[in-house]
């Protein structure tokens, strides 16, 4: 599952992962309750051990943008809200209530008392500005979380436990950025680290966890905090975790990760592929699904590049996928093929599907139209210069080649060339930013709408170098309003604007699949399609 890195400085905004209010669970597993399927009374103690696909090679929530490490780094800290998985709607956690003023300009947070982190310092209003003022000054990695406090005038420390959050313009979606894994508060003695310190040896946070050992491409050890006492108001058991340890290991390989949970050498796996679904269906093995919110799986294309400066050639790439025959072929069961650049579980979706149709005749009748002739090998050209388009992408879901290849197909049939070039997790990040690509692979996981600006205003990251037109200008009043009606009109003109001018090609709709043993009780998907580990436990 690729996500996407947001924005540098103050010129990003949001790319994480929330879920929405009209969230789809499917058959094979629920947001709540005995996920695993077995029963009896929950008990303390116990080892979880995950087997995840990739490591993003940091343990600082505030700086990792990929799935497969957020499942683990997310342990560590709390947020000063919380998003209910079933609603959408934001819940108190660190923060017990908040103030918004009518023009969303104003957030004023009222902290709970007695929280304290791991290195027995209290949370205070003062620790919430350390972390918000620092913020920008994270880097390269801190992108995620720096594109949610994009336009920041202020962070004001009122009285010691209320903290107050002034931005310059409206900034409707900031409550919702509160509750993610991003702005997850950190210790100040650990906003003071480095960047580099706090990837490498990790930080301190407030959560129901503790990092204990950090072995990069290997592993990520945490163990149950003492004395926890302050978690989400959305969770089942209050007071300290269940587990006494989760263990993260990493295990590239899909089918070594299935065997290993099939042989009970692990509990829990990442990324299962329709390959692996029927070898772990059944038995002592339970497969759990969620759909996930944002942008959907795609190509974001490089708007800048010679070639792809052409709309033409955007909309011919299209038109040549075959989005069904890729979710059908190579996702887990029931993953839709994409009808927007927004999955249909986030607010604001609008169906694009007549517009995001297989039409290989019409994709060639474009690249007819701009000029690129087939050769005698099959792939255009024009002016001596190939039809040639790389495709970066990462190896964090067993998915992603796959789905690559059979692209690499379907283009290949109208005339294109493409070459794949599989970088890793830590490279993707500043390959995005520094522009030196054709297309990339991946997705945004987020349930707000505003996740549209943050990945295609040219005013904030403009990663896939899209030009200025109308788009910025509704992406800006999207923002801005609080009408929820006029929000959806301005959304709904967005994606219509994207897909229709194909800056970026949407794919498939991300669908989060975990397979877990069915010893494993209450492993819960968070808001993100992500994981909540306080409530889960063994027996």
């Amino acid at each position: 599952m690729t996500a996407l890195p947001d924005a540098r400085s103050s010129r990003w905004a949001a790319l994480t992962a929330l879920v929405t209010t009209s969230v789809l669970l499917t058959a094979c597993g629920s947001g709540g309750g005995d996920s695993a399927g077995g029963s009896g009374r929950p008990a303390s103690g116990g080892t979880l051990t995950f087997a995840v696909g990739s490591d993003a090679g940091c343990v600082d929530p505030q700086q990792v943008a990929s799935n497969e490490t957020i499942y683990s780094v997310r342990q560590i800290v709390d947020s000063l809200t919380d998003q209910d998985p079933r609603t959408g709607k934001i819940a108190p956690w660190l923060a017990k209530s908040w103030d918004i003023s009518p023009d969303a300009t104003t957030f004023t947070f009222h902290l709970r008392s007695g929280v304290t982190f791991s290195d027995g310092s209290k949370l205070t209003a003062q620790v919430v500005k350390d972390n918000f003022d620092a913020v920008p000054k994270l880097g390269a990695l801190g992108t995620l979380a720096e594109g949610y406090l994009s336009g920041v005038k202020s962070t004001t420390v009122v009285d010691s436990l209320t903290v107050r959050v002034t931005f310059v313009q409206p900034n409707a979606q900031f409550l919702q950025a509160t509750s993610t894994h991003s702005l997850g508060i950190e210790s100040s003695a650990s906003v003071k680290r480095t960047p580099q310190q706090k990837c490498s040896d990790g930080v301190v946070g407030s959560g129901p966890f503790v990092l204990e050992r950090y072995v990069q491409n290997q592993s990520v050890t945490l163990a149950r905090r003492t004395g926890y006492a302050w978690g989400s108001s959305l969770w089942s058991k209050k007071g300290e975790a269940y587990l006494d340890k989760l263990v993260f290991k990493v295990v590239p390989e899909p089918g070594v990760r299935a065997g290993s949970l099939q042989s009970g050498q692990v509990d829990a796996v990442s990324s299962v592929g329709k390959a692996n679904e029927a070898a772990l269906k059944g038995g002592r093995v339970a497969l759990r699904r969620r759909a996930n919110p944002g942008i959907v799986f795609g190509l974001g294309l490089n708007n800048a590049r010679p070639a792809l400066k052409d709309a033409r050639v955007r909309q011919a790439i299209l038109a040549a996928v075959d989005r069904k025959q890729i979710a059908d072929t190579v996702f887990p069961t029931g993953t839709r093929a994409a009808t927007s650049v927004l999955a249909h579980t986030t607010p604001g979706y609008t169906s694009l599907a007549t517009n995001l149709t297989t039409d290989t005749a019409k994709a060639e009748s474009l690249l007819d139209a701009a000029g690129w002739k087939a050769g005698s090998d099959g792939i255009r050209a024009k002016a001596g210069k190939k039809l040639a388009l790389t495709i970066d992408w990462i190896p964090n879901a067993g998915t992603n080649q796959p789905a690559l290849e059979l692209i690499q197909q379907q283009l290949k049939a109208v005339g294109i060339q493409v070459t794949l070039k599989q970088l890793q997790v830590t490279q993707f990040a500043p390959t995005l930013q520094s522009g030196d690509y054709d297309a990339a692979w991946g997705n945004v996981t987020r349930a707000d709408s505003d996740i549209l600006r943050s990945s295609f205003s040219t005013a904030l990251a403009n990663f896939y170098r899209v030009p200025t037109s109308g788009l910025d200008t509704t992406l800006t009043a999207q923002a801005a309003t609080t009408d929820t009606a006029k929000r959806e009109r301005l959304v709904a003109r967005a994606q219509q604007l994207i897909v229709h001018n194909a800056y970026y090609v949407p794919i498939v709709e991300l669908q989060t699949q975990l397979g877990v043993a069915k010893k494993v009780h209450d492993l819960n998907f968070d808001a993100s399609s992500r994981l909540q580990l306080h409530d889960t436990w063994i027996g």
